[in-house]
């Protein structure tokens, strides 16, 4: 009887200790807020990788233009990871200390370019004589960007002052894309990287860098309150990593100085 109970007894420990082995870990939750011209990106490629490489952490993208982003982290968008269209709004939230500024790197580069409808009968060839344009969308500078990038662009060809009444301001580079695409603006000022990702627009010109007082940068950085730090810095390392960096350059990207 005692070696049968001894044997019954070993059994249930081994049953319980298995049971503690087996169980599965806790699923973590991780909310990007990125710059929109990351979405596509992001949606259909490197979420889908992460997830494989992380199966118990799953990523939500909020996107939109890096200056409404900002706003939002500052009113305590409940974020992990901010990934930028430009430094200024990293830089804010750096010295606001609500990114961490030991985890914020330069991971990408992109284009400011000026695009007109594939149909479009616009006589516009480039930035020498964009003020022929009748509508001209840009993102919003206050909050977009691409819109920032564009009014330096515009301001120090000397033609800023003289267009402001044929100005579209978008909220977004998506927006702005949307407007050139349906002809509701002549030509548009977007990124690189938005103009790859539509057959309805064509590349007029690619804004030289002499015009900008820094490149167009994309930076990432966590967010200081977040809960998930350790999964946080492994999505910024696979971030920053070859294998993203070459999904990255599929959709116009390319690398961060």
């Amino acid at each position: 009887m005692k070696k049968g109970l001894s044997i019954l007894l070993a059994g249930v420990m081994a049953t319980s200790l298995f049971g503690c082995s087996s169980k599965e870990p806790e699923e973590t939750k991780l909310t990007i807020a990125a710059a929109a011209s990351l979405e596509n990106a992001f949606e259909d490629e490197l979420i889908p990788m992460f997830e494989k490489e992380y199966p118990n952490v799953t990523i939500e993208g909020v996107y939109d233009s890096s200056g409404k982003l900002q706003l939002q982290i500052e009113k305590g968008l409940d974020a992990d990871v901010f990934f930028s269209a430009a430094t200024t709004q990293m830089d804010a939230l750096k010295d606001e200390d609500l990114v961490d500024a030991g985890s914020i790197s330069n991971v990408l580069e992109n284009k400011l370019v000026l695009i007109k409808g594939n149909d479009s009968t616009t006589t516009v060839t480039g930035f020498d004589n964009i003020s022929d344009a009748f509508i001209i969308a840009i993102g919003d500078p206050e909050v977009v960007p691409a819109g920032s990038y564009a009014k330096e662009a515009l301001t120090n060809l000397g033609v800023w002052d003289s267009i402001q009444d044929r100005l579209s301001l978008a909220g977004n580079v998506t927006e702005v894309l949307s407007q050139v695409e349906t002809q509701n603006a002549e030509i548009g000022l977007v990124y690189a990287t938005d103009a790859a990702s539509s057959d309805k627009v064509e590349v007029v010109a690619e804004c030289d860098n002499s015009l900008l007082a820094t490149p167009v940068l994309y930076p990432v950085g966590r967010v200081s309150s977040t809960k998930h730090k350790d999964e946080a810095n492994s999505l910024i390392e696979f971030l920053k990593s070859d294998k993203a960096l070459k999904v990255f350059k599929k959709y116009g990207f390319k690398k961060g100085e």
